[in-house]
């Protein structure tokens, strides 16, 4: 077999490699972005096959596509969307803005394995036409916005959604395992009233609580495609029957409900939906980079940090310090919260530019989209199964600091005054007595009073 086989386009004759299902349009782009070396995500190839079966299924329904082409079509998009040429996909992420290069990219495989499906002869684009067969009534403009949101719709509803849920499912039970641990609280990093360790671990609870409704909330949105605008969004050369039938079947090989944009101008021109759903994956990046944080410095230790609690020992801390141990599940969380951040500002960045009838960023966009979701479903599954599940309480240790605390002082304040409570506060900050140890030698209160005064228990309670 000769190493390369020779296919012409609108340019010309290309080189193409003989064992390859890409043609001309994707080795001129493979080779024109030779930039990241990476390559569109796996979820938007899986979208961009969905994409063409269910174009090939309503095509043969309207009556024009041939049956016999139509069928082979359809085989070739289902075996691209199951991830069987994903090696074939080999432009790369900064490439044209409209993401042509991919669309074209994806048009060449599945014409060619349809006509090796059909007996044919590959690159030869007889009897099935990358363009006038595999894209019929699409174009670029269209099916890449559309495959945008389907891959992140479903993204979000198949892999972030459940991957929150198991977070929020795992530090809820943790709170009430912890609702009897009483410690101190902190606040501006500085010793602060008690509070009970399963109060904390409520609030972490709370905050996944509401990043699934902010997951939720990008729904509506999402489910808006763009397909049936093709190039500018007058539907240019597409039936009128065509768009609804095909994003119906969209909806059955998905398994989500989508529908037409009520305005195509917009779903080409804006990608307002994406930069919505990627400030809402921010703000859950937030929220569980606290969570993170919070965890590696209450079990900072073992004896001269925090040390409230005590996360599982996964691996030796250091190549020079024997028995170092490390918090680094919360680590690692913590840096890729910080990357889906980053790609938030590139993504604000690319939807500032749907210059006149289209975007002209959207590879980069649904590139950095779909690894800020894979990023925070991954690490919330890693979370739970590597720290969260593992955490034990250091009740001991959680006593001891309360008992000596300057903070405790803030429950005699009502009984003796603030000057009062604030003198012994700072006696006791000289004298390395504890606030109980002052309060009985100046004998503020009787001594069953201040006993009760002073429980931490009670001081958590809501009065």
């Amino acid at each position: 077999m000769p190493e390369y086989r020779v296919e012409t386009d609108s340019l010309g004759k290309v080189n193409v490699p003989s064992n390859a299902y890409y043609g001309a349009q994707s080795t001129r782009a493979r080779d024109n972005f030779p930039i990241s070396g990476r390559r569109m995500p796996r979820e938007f190839i899986r979208a961009m096959g969905i994409i063409k079966a269910a174009a090939a299924e309503a095509n043969m329904e309207l009556g024009l596509l041939e049956e016999r082409l139509g069928n082979a079509i359809v085989n070739a998009a289902s075996e691209v969307a199951d991830g069987k040429f994903d090696d074939d996909f080999v432009v790369d992420i900064y490439q044209t803005g409209s993401g042509t290069s991919t669309n074209m990219n994806t048009n060449e495989i599945i014409s060619n394995r349809a006509i090796e499906i059909l007996g044919g002869e590959i690159g030869s684009k007889k009897p099935v036409h990358p363009n006038d067969h595999v894209n019929m009534g699409q174009s670029s403009n269209d099916v890449i916005p559309t495959a945008i949101h389907i891959s992140a719709l479903e993204s979000i509803e198949k892999n972030l959604l459940p991957a929150l849920r198991y977070l929020h499912e795992a530090l809820d039970k943790k709170a009430k395992e912890f609702d009897d641990v009483v410690k101190i609280g902190r606040t501006h990093l500085q010793d602060a009233v008690p509070v009970r360790l399963g109060q904390e671990f409520s609030g972490y609870a709370s905050q996944i609580a509401h990043a699934i409704k902010r997951a939720e909330s990008t729904r509506p949105n999402l489910a808006e495609l763009a397909l049936g605008g093709t190039a500018v969004g007058t539907g240019l050369n597409t039936p009128k029957a065509f768009p609804p039938l095909a994003i119906e079947k969209i909806s059955k090989l998905s398994g989500i409900g989508f529908a037409g944009a009520p305005n195509r101008f917009e779903a080409l021109a804006g990608r307002d939906a994406v930069v919505e759903t990627s400030g809402q994956l921010k703000t859950i990046a937030v929220s569980l980079l606290k969570i993170a944080n919070d965890l590696r410095w209450l079990g900072s230790g073992p004896r001269c940090g925090i040390g409230e609690i005590a996360l599982p020992s996964l691996q030796p801390g250091s190549s020079i310090m024997p028995g170092k141990v490390n918090p680094v599940i919360p680590e690692s969380t913590m840096m890729l919260c910080a990357t889906v951040m980053g790609n938030d500002v590139a993504i604000n960045i690319g939807g500032q530019h749907g210059n006149f009838e289209l975007n002209v960023m959207m590879p980069m966009m649904v590139d950095h989209l779909l690894e800020s979701i894979r990023l925070l479903a991954n690490g919330c599954r890693n979370l739970v199964d590597r720290c969260v599940n593992g955490i034990e309480a250091n009740r001991e240790r959680a006593a001891g600091l309360i008992e000596g605390s300057l903070a405790m002082v803030t429950a005699l304040a009502p009984k003796i005054g603030y000057d009062a409570a604030a003198d012994i506060a700072k006696e006791s900050f000289k004298s390395g007595k504890t606030v109980r140890q002052l309060a009985l030698e100046k004998k503020v209160l009787p001594e069953d009073e201040l006993n009760s005064a002073l429980d931490p228990l009670s001081q958590t309670e809501q009065s």
